[in-house]
């Protein structure tokens, strides 16, 4: 039913970003097929699926990848493919012999993703590293966080998936675009710290427009402001506020009871700090639930800040089936949603392997020759 139904993805198993895309595109409707590594083949019950929600949505294929025989199982799985995606640091693919001119040389339409944190090539290109490094890299780290402390890594929501697992399911839909009228293939160089630098365009904006400072937590956004800040309750919950525009501050004054005559200019940056504090002592006077009683229903821009096991109960998120049950685990559903073809998400994650004959009889290959792979230890 999805919108990308008959695309054909041929995932080399990683960790994070790379497994995030697959996951993208597997609740669009794509056929992902997941390659995990032979030895990680364990067994398992398929009625009790793998908690790592990251893999739902497709199917799994044990493969040596240090085989000669697994290696030729993967081009094979690459002639019929249209995207393949795989996140090893730059020249690992090359010499396991699923690089990009191999894989191209079986099938010249097929795009080739690439997931890395630095990027293909640069002095850092060969380097370990992990969301935080790219998102500081990338100047995406330093402006989060409060006045007088240091930078707080947003868990790992930017590098590994805003700006990597995302860009890159961006990146190989375009070039499946493009190779539907060039007939040609192409290799997508997606990086965490590029995506990272990319999501911060806005911010790169307001700089050239002299409107953001370099000082941490001074600025609109960043919670330098008593209009854009997170609130204490009564009963130690908390509450975002976000009423930037006017009419939506009078809404929040409204419902705290304060007179505007009574306030100086919402944007004098000067007064911001006294403003909280105000601001504060008020937000303390009630619980989160009696505020929301206030404000819910006005365009005060007021939200609960709501633990996980809070966001899958609350009625909005019910109401739009925010987060579904697959297999007894509550998860995000896909998004975005569309009208007349809807995402889904197919199956819960499988066991490693778990569908290994059933692809290789898909690809074309015979009982015996899958004996044959069994017994040179080339699948699992």
């Amino acid at each position: 039913m999805g919108p990308l139904t008959g695309l054909k993805v041929v995932e080399i198993a990683g960790i994070g970003p790379g497994p995030f895309c697959g996951m993208l595109l597997a609740d669009l409707g794509a056929d992902v097929v997941r390659v995990d590594r032979a030895q990680n083949v364990r067994g398992g019950d398929p009625g009790m699926p793998p908690g790592d929600l990251l893999n739902r949505g497709r199917r799994s294929i044990g493969v040596d990848l240090k085989s000669p025989e697994g290696v030729g199982v993967v081009l094979d799985l690459v002639e019929k493919a249209d995207v393949l995606i795989e996140g090893f640091r730059p020249g690992v693919a090359e010499r396991l012999g699923i690089g990009p001119d191999e894989c191209r040389a079986r099938n010249p339409r097929l795009v080739y993703g690439r997931m890395t944190g630095w990027g293909q090539d640069g002095p850092w290109a060969s380097m370990a590293g992990h969301d935080m490094n790219y998102i500081a890299l990338a100047g995406a780290l330093e402006p989060i966080g409060r006045a007088g402390q240091p930078p707080l890594p947003p868990i790992n929501l930017i590098g590994d998936f805003g700006g990597g697992g995302m860009l890159l399911a961006f990146g190989v839909l375009a070039g499946v675009f493009e190779a539907q009228r060039s007939g040609e293939g192409q290799v997508i160089d997606a990086a965490m710290v590029d995506g990272s630098a990319l999501l911060m365009t806005m911010t790169h904006s307001f700089r050239a427009m002299g409107m953001w400072t370099d000082e941490r937590g001074t600025n609109m956004l960043d919670t330098g402001a008593h209009f854009y800040e997170v609130y204490e309750t009564a009963d130690g919950l908390f509450l975002s506020v976000g009423s930037i525009e006017p009419q939506f501050y009078d809404a929040l004054l409204k419902g705290l009871g304060v007179d505007i005559e009574d306030l100086p200019w919402q944007h004098d940056q000067t007064q911001w700090p006294a403003l909280k504090e105000r601001f504060a002592a008020i937000f303390k006077e009630k619980t989160r639930d009696e505020w929301m009683a206030i404000f819910d229903g006005t365009d005060a821009c007021v939200a609960p800040v709501l633990s996980i096991p809070e966001a899958l109960e609350h009625p909005h998120n019910v109401e739009r089936k925010t987060f579904v049950e697959v297999a007894g685990i509550a998860q995000p559903a896909p998004a975005p949603r569309f009208d007349r073809t809807p995402g889904e998400i197919s199956s819960p994650p499988p066991h490693a392997g778990q569908h290994t004959d059933e692809i290789l009889r898909e690809a074309g290959f015979d009982g015996s020759r899958i004996a044959k792979l069994r017994e040179v230890g080339a699948v699992s």
